[in-house]
């Protein structure tokens, strides 16, 4: 019966079905929980509330067309998903990066329909990326059904799914990596997030390390009224040293300006600021 409703879903125009988000966005603000004090105080901790007026009703908006839409991206047939792509810049930041022949990281923050560019890329070059097994049974097969589509892989986040991560690179394929998520114990550093310690993974960096592939960062902007999606391919200056402090507040860097681009398409939603189990707490000084 879900799959039903989210097929039903998929085939509504996307101007209808954003219209539908906005509806069921306001709906998650106003029910008890936890959502409405953490997207505040992301916001308020990012400083960008007082930068840009109206900010906080169009996060509100946004945040409900991101889960909508993801009706669209897993379930759509791809050739008509493509089609929702409007424009591409930065593209030849890209063909650059994959005629250097030494890989490819697209680093693909919480940022619009961040689904996309996974989406988009894969149908065209093989795509490898890093996937977490939903809890819920339903919603794992219906992730991966969406995901693994054209030529995209999956792999799991532990070693074996590190271990291909490489093997793509050295083959000069595409990867996929999430730089703003929470990262486990052992895989991440505290360093700063607009200026608090947020907990923040050192895969990327040390997979350019280790192959010397082109990072660029990659995200999908939301177009207004339904029109489609914008894809950006930025290209990025990350340094390659062993301070792994140093390389993920750089990291942190690039994820902050193009948060700051787009605030209102940003998942201020996220928990990025808690402590995974078993890690020591972040440095009492100031994060700056």
């Amino acid at each position: 019966m879900a799959y039903l409703a989210l097929r039903l879903l998929s085939m509504l125009p996307l101007p209808l079905l954003h219209g539908l988000g906005v509806g069921l966005g306001w709906l998650m603000w106003l029910w008890p929980g936890r959502h409405q004090d953490r997207v505040k105080g992301n916001l308020a901790q990012s400083g960008l509330l007082q930068a840009k007026r109206g900010l906080l009703r169009q996060v509100v908006q946004e945040t409900g067309k991101g889960l909508v839409e993801l009706a669209v991206v897993w379930l759509r047939p791809q050739e008509k998903l493509l089609r929702l792509v409007r424009e591409v810049t930065g593209n030849e930041h890209f063909e650059r990066a994959l005629q250097s022949g030494k890989g490819v990281i697209l680093i693909g923050p919480h940022v619009g329909c961040f689904e996309m560019v996974n989406q988009y890329v894969a149908a065209y070059r093989r795509c490898t990326v890093m996937y977490k097994p939903a809890r819920d049974p339903f919603l794992d097969r219906l992730m991966r059904q969406g995901r693994e589509r054209g030529q995209a892989r999956l792999v799991r986040t532990d070693l074996s799914g590190v271990k291909a991560l490489l093997g793509a690179l050295r083959r000069g394929e595409v990867i996929g990596v999430l730089p703003d998520h929470v990262a486990t114990q052992g895989d991440g550093v505290w360093a700063p997030f607009f200026g608090r310690w947020a907990y923040t993974p050192t895969l990327t960096m040390r997979l350019i390390k280790t192959t010397g592939a082109i990072p660029l960062m990659a995200y999908v902007e939301r177009l207004s009224w339904g029109r489609g999606y914008r894809l950006h391919f930025d290209p990025v200056d990350l340094p390659v040293t062993e301070d792994r402090l140093a390389a993920a507040t750089a990291l942190n860097r690039e994820v902050e300006r193009v948060a700051s681009r787009l605030p209102e398409q940003y998942m201020w939603s996220y928990a990025r600021y808690k402590r995974p189990g078993g890690v020591e707490p972040p440095p009492e000084t100031p994060a700056t």
